[in-house]
């Protein structure tokens, strides 16, 4: 027997919920062949992404695993995350006196350890010392997600710069003028894929006599933004079998991050 339903500090909340429902409703909410309610199985992908367990471990008193896992796979598909965060990303900016659009941006990549899942299509990062994918991302300046893209971890990040630019530019309707990056972004290629999308290229480079741990303008925003993602324990290693359902977490993660943000004030 379902165990009665007990509240999780992942549970979305009354102000969230009116503003994620019309993004996940993909069919009618009284539609026949719906068992569980949205709000629910939203609930409990929430609590599967910050717990970081297997789906089968999921408590009793959320619907079952399978009902969230298959809804979840219709919202990845529908791109329903990415549309929230980014609608959110523009209350956020113009929340603190931003305009809408950024004009810059930070490039930069995290490497995370493959799993049996992920094994299939993870690479070695000589730099990092670890088998696995790198998640690729561009960030706005305030740390809020603009674009991602999962590759594995034996890719160089200078190779992402095209796919990554363009993908900045797709979401700011081309606003973007200058991205900061670190040293593994060096050299003319990438300076010449990131032009070919209206981007500048700014390599921030570590101070000659570094001595212990410096904070490096404007690239300290996105290592922020990846220890964001980390407190969600799914975007801890690569669980995923695919690269596109990673890349959805990490846009579920960033919504789940800029609602509270939004809605902190609530009554």
């Amino acid at each position: 027997m379902r165990k009665a339903r007990k509240s999780y500090p992942s549970d979305v909340s009354d102000e969230e919920w009116a503003f994620c429902a019309p993004y996940l409703t993909l069919m009618k909410e009284d539609a026949p062949q719906r068992e569980h309610p949205l709000r629910e199985l939203f609930n409990g992908l929430r609590w599967f992404v910050r717990a970081g367990c297997p789906w089968r471990m999921m408590p009793n008193d959320l619907p079952p695993w399978h009902a969230v896992q298959q809804q979840t796979q219709r919202w990845l598909r529908a791109g329903c995350f990415e549309s929230i965060a980014e609608d959110l990303r523009l209350l956020l900016r113009l929340s603190v006196g931003r305009t809408d659009a950024p004009s810059a941006a930070i490039l930069d990549s995290r490497t995370l350890q493959s799993t049996p899942e992920s094994g299939g299509r993870a690479g070695y990062d000589g730099a990092k010392k670890r088998k696995g994918s790198k998640v690729h991302a561009a960030v706005d300046t305030l740390g809020h997600l603009l674009a991602v893209k999962v590759t594995a971890a034996n890719e160089q990040d200078r190779a992402q710069v095209k796919a990554l630019a363009q993908a900045v530019q797709a979401a700011t309707g081309e606003n973007v003028q200058l991205a900061y990056v670190d040293q593994g972004y060096t050299g003319e290629q990438p300076a010449a894929d990131a032009a070919q999308h209206g981007m500048k290229l700014e390599v921030v480079k570590h101070h000659e006599a570094k001595r212990g741990f410096v904070l490096l303008p404007r690239r300290w925003v996105v290592e922020r933004s990846f220890a964001w993602a980390a407190r969600f324990r799914r975007l801890t290693r690569d669980y995923e079998r695919l690269a596109s359902t990673l890349s959805g977490y990490h846009w579920l993660a960033f919504a789940m991050l800029m609602l509270k943000s939004v809605f902190a004030n609530s009554p």
